[in-house]
């Protein structure tokens, strides 16, 4: 095996002896569609949204809420704790080089993120009958292109956060707004110009339109790529420039 792909299976080992860890990034957004199933009137066909179904718009949001579980949690507060503990700097005296680790860091958050994804999909199609996305190219490539975004701004929390802690309580404060321009609390539908104006620009709202675009047969509009690369280009060159192996 690879150095990345040895390296990959022991962050694994490691991610999965974090039980609160665990619980929040994979178990929880598939908890939360389930509860929001729950509800009769989330899952009968709405007026204040053109008709649809109000499952059917939470499905994506969710699945962009798991991104950002991972960036804003898991990944940030990982490699601030092996920079803080001496992780790292150990790391380049060996022939594995410290940015295998971050690759390895990265790849394992994102096979995870494909794999909640996949539940999520799975649960709305079987117990809400929630469609399957018709565009499933265009809904790859949004996820892709959201992944990207919420991972460089992860990268850019964990090169700043100069603890483990510090980097989990910036990840917390940018969590909540990130997901409320995503729609989870108001649905992007019923937000008022302003908001949704706002919406547009942040890197879940972006995620979120470009996820139900392709859901619904269509490509991500090109406002929507253009901001998710905006956001991966401009955290991703701040990280890179400020992230600190030590």
């Amino acid at each position: 095996m690879s150095a990345l792909a040895r390296l990959t299976v022991a962050e694994t080992k490691l991610f999965f002896r974090e039980p609160m860890l665990v619980f929040f990034v994979l178990a929880f957004p598939p908890l939360l569609l389930v509860v929001l199933g729950a509800f009769p009137a989330l899952r009968e066909p709405s007026a204040d949204l053109g008709g649809a179904r109000a499952i059917t718009l939470y499905l994506p949001i969710i699945v962009t809420m798991g991104l950002a579980l991972f960036a804003l949690n898991s990944v940030t507060q990982l490699l601030a704790t092996y920079r803080e503990k001496g992780v790292l700097r150990r790391m380049r005296t060996t022939p594995v080089e410290p940015h295998v680790l971050l690759g390895a860091q990265l790849l394992m958050s994102t096979i995870m993120s494909v794999a909640t994804m996949l539940v999520l999909l799975a649960i709305g199609r079987v117990l809400y009958d929630v469609g399957l996305p018709r565009q499933l190219p265009a809904y790859l490539i949004a996820y892709l292109l959201t992944a990207l975004a919420m991972f460089a701004i992860g990268l850019l929390v964990a090169s700043v956060a100069p603890t483990g802690k510090s980097a989990g309580a910036i990840g917390t404060l940018l969590f909540f707004p990130i997901l409320f321009f995503a729609g989870l609390w108001v649905p992007r539908a019923e937000m008022n110009d302003v908001l949704r104006k706002i919406s547009d620009f942040t890197p879940l709202g972006a995620g979120v339109q470009s996820l139900q675009d392709a859901a619904a047969g269509h490509w991500p509009q090109p406002l929507q790529v253009a901001v998710l690369l905006g956001w991966t280009i401009v955290a991703g060159g701040l990280a890179a420039r400020y992230f600190r192996w030590e």
